[in-house]
């Protein structure tokens, strides 16, 4: 039982982690090559989300299955 809390505390910290850099890279581009910074921010955001989301649901598979 304790390692399932490890494994999605370590996929939180990771998570969080990924959609800081998703955020940070997609900021970056978008800025500089295509539009204004509001609607950058706004796009960067959103991937940032989806990245957190996507790592929370690989986080919670990975401790399903070493949980059995």
């Amino acid at each position: 039982m304790a390692s399932i809390f490890f494994v999605i505390t370590i996929g939180l910290v990771f998570g969080l982690v990924a959609a800081l850099m998703a955020f940070l890279i997609t900021y970056g581009e978008y800025s500089r090559h295509f539009m204004a910074k509001s609607r950058a921010l706004k796009i960067s955001l959103e991937t940032a989300f989806v990245m957190l989301g996507v790592f929370i649901i690989i986080t919670i598979i990975v401790a399903l299955f070493m949980s059995r």
